[in-house]
């Protein structure tokens, strides 16, 4: 049976419902479709948002910050389980992750930190660090280990904004963005690290190399027209799900936010 897996950050579910880009969510019939970023608790949105025709829908809020993070799944196949944000207390209250247990894999969809500003000197130069890359590395590896943990059971799928650009090929800029957030070597070194444990870029797996193929553009200076961009947004499976993986794509041409879309069907 072949299913259709869907993941897109919003950048504000009640700001981009507004939008003529919106009707990809509204016409999509993916069978599973994961949203980061929504920026709102349930009781803040509107009805076509809380519920979807023939779907059912499972929302992760922030508790910590109002507007902020959060996370959102709809799905027509139906879990056999739903666990809200990571077992460890320090990486709950952000509305990040939300995990479903289907009957052959468990999916998460996940809003994974960003660094955060640079921490500044005293001359008020950047030091080269940033304020939350601690906070979001441990939350990589709790979430490894997690997952690492549920795979036991069976095989892993994880979508999201990961907020990493794992190689050069995968921003415009690379050269430029080397000492920025997004693209430091640690952050970069997680991601060949989860590789390394049989976790596969399934846009990759299916594309190979090919260039210009991204996921995120600033708002600032026309980055989307130019194409100046970064591909953070993935879906990576267990490599037990290898032989399962039909094909992955980027949505670029679908607006309304500062990410596109990505997919990725598997016949399992």
């Amino acid at each position: 049976m072949k299913i259709t897996l869907c993941s897109w950050n919003v950048n504000g579910l009640r700001a981009v419902c507004k939008k003529a880009g919106f009707s990809w969510f509204y016409d999509s019939t993916s069978d599973v479709i994961g949203l980061q970023e929504t920026k709102a608790s349930v009781e803040q949105l509107d009805p076509s948002l809380k519920s979807k025709d023939g779907y059912e829908s499972f929302f992760c809020s922030s508790t910590v910050k109002k507007g902020y993070s959060g996370t959102a799944v709809y799905t027509r196949l139906k879990p056999l389980n739903v666990e809200y944000e990571l077992p460890d207390d320090e990486y709950k209250g952000e509305g990040r992750l939300i995990h479903l247990e289907f009957e052959k894999f468990h999916f998460f969809n996940g809003y994974f930190p960003n660094g955060g500003a640079a921490i500044l000197n005293e001359a008020g130069r950047p030091t080269g660090e940033f304020k939350r890359v601690p906070y979001k590395m441990g939350f990589f590896e709790c979430f490894l280990n997690y997952a690492e943990t549920l795979r036991k059971q069976k095989p892993i799928v994880v979508c999201g904004d990961f907020n990493i650009a794992h190689r050069p090929i995968d921003l415009a800029r690379p050269k430029t963005n080397e000492h920025n957030t997004g693209f430091l070597p640690l952050e970069r070194e997680f991601l060949d690290r989860f590789i390394k444990k049989g976790y596969i870029d399934t846009f990759r797996h299916v594309h190979g190399d090919v260039e210009n193929q991204y996921s995120w553009w600033s708002y600032k200076t026309f980055a989307r027209e130019k194409n100046i961009g970064w591909r953070i947004d993935y879906f990576f499976v267990s490599e037990e799900l290898e032989d399962k993986i039909v094909d992955a794509r980027i949505l670029q041409e679908v607006m309304g936010s500062d990410h596109c879309p990505v997919t990725l069907t598997l016949d399992i």
